[in-house]
């Protein structure tokens, strides 16, 4: 694929002016998004990604079209994996709600700057070492395993990163939120803000979601240009999708067993790729290895359409059977466990015994459980 040098400086042009955008339109005047305007403009950078994977299709062809969406769509599975730990994050710092856009966007931004370094990398080494493609595989098969024994259980709290500790270590920081400012000058000492150690916090942990992402769509396609074009229309939506579905997350349960299956699959490609390309002497003597034929494109992202929509609908059913037995279980359960109690645990209203009765008007009124963000459920 032969990309002219007048194509990259327009696409890139505008990627950063859709960032621009984001900041100056949305992120300037510290608000938290309403439902509908996260929805809104999810759907935006969807349909700006598509568009650009028709315009793919169109000029370049099927292959190339079909590489970039079998690419987009794996990013962009991987991205959702990834809004769990920004959750985490966001909890762990305490980021008001109306700050967490700048948070998002930032993190992003640097993420994407630091993407594009790998990717170039990446290019240049398979270029010159075909047998790159086999470290790329078998990490990938070992991180889908490594994904599939960690289920659906997601971590408890954020735990820093050696980079994040050392950029507390080094710059001096202060205890509270200062608005929305990244430094504040403190007795004539500047410091940064908590705002800022949790920009770094999402640069650096998605700069870590690289190390899976990058390798997974080099398996989909070894085309530059679709590499980072695909990274970056997965990224850009990734702040709105955050308040889109940050609490629909946790219904989410099948999720990492579907990524695994996806990285797996990716890795065997690589493997496969890997041996059709084999030049290491002790391997069939430095000669290709073509009995297992190449996995196309189109079976890729069938394989890929397919898992996470089975993934999704599992996920989705099982959240429904859950809350479904909770308010079984509510009705039913054994007695002195009132469906007040079941769903304290569950987050599930249920119609119990008691639902009607009234509460004793000289106990004092429960307070709402408090969220990471600072709403209550």
């Amino acid at each position: 694929m032969d990309v002219p040098i007048w194509v990259w400086a327009i696409t890139v042009a505008a990627i950063v002016g859709m960032i621009v955008f984001d900041f100056v339109g949305h992120v300037r005047t510290p608000h938290a998004p309403t439902l509908r305007e996260a929805g809104t403009w999810s759907a935006v950078y969807v349909a700006l990604a598509v568009l650009f994977g028709i315009g793919v299709w169109i000029f370049a062809g099927g292959q190339y079209g079909g590489e970039y969406f079998a690419g987009y769509i794996t990013e962009k599975s991987l991205s959702v994996d990834n809004l769990f730990v920004f959750v985490l994050i966001m909890a762990s710092f305490a980021v008001p709600r109306e700050l967490q856009q700048k948070v998002l966007l930032f993190g992003i931004a640097f993420a994407l700057a630091l993407r594009t370094i790998f990717i170039f990398l990446g290019a240049a080494a398979i270029e010159n070492f075909s047998w790159v493609f086999y470290l790329f595989g078998a990490f990938l098969i070992y991180t889908a395993i490594a994904q599939a024994r960690a289920g659906g259980g997601e971590e408890e709290e954020f735990t820093e990163n050696g980079f994040l500790r050392l950029t507390r270590r080094i710059i001096p920081t202060t205890d509270e939120y200062h608005g929305d400012r990244m430094t504040t000058k403190l007795a004539g000492k500047r410091y940064i803000t908590p705002l800022a150690i949790a920009l770094v916090a999402i640069g650096s942990a998605d700069l870590l979601f690289a190390v899976d992402s990058i390798p997974a769509i080099f398996g989909l396609t070894e085309e530059t240009f679709l590499v980072f074009t695909a990274n970056a229309f997965s990224l850009l939506g990734l702040r709105q999708l955050f308040f889109l579905i940050d609490g629909l997350l946790d219904r989410l349960v099948y999720l990492h067993y579907g990524l695994a299956v996806i990285l797996g699959f990716i890795g065997i490609k690589l493997l496969i790729h890997a041996l059709h390309e084999n030049e290491l002497p002790f391997i069939n003597g430095g000669e290709h290895v073509t009995v297992v034929p190449e996995i196309p494109t189109w079976l890729s992202l069938s394989v890929i359409v397919v898992t996470l929509f089975v993934t999704t609908v599992a996920s989705l059913a099982r959240s429904r059977r859950d809350a479904r037995e909770a308010a079984a279980g509510a009705v039913g359960g054994p007695a002195g466990r009132g469906a007040a109690e079941v769903a304290g645990e569950t987050g599930v209203p249920t119609a119990g015994p008691d639902a009607g009765a009234q509460p004793d008007r000289g106990a004092p009124a429960a307070a709402p459980a408090e969220r990471p963000d600072g709403g209550s459920r």
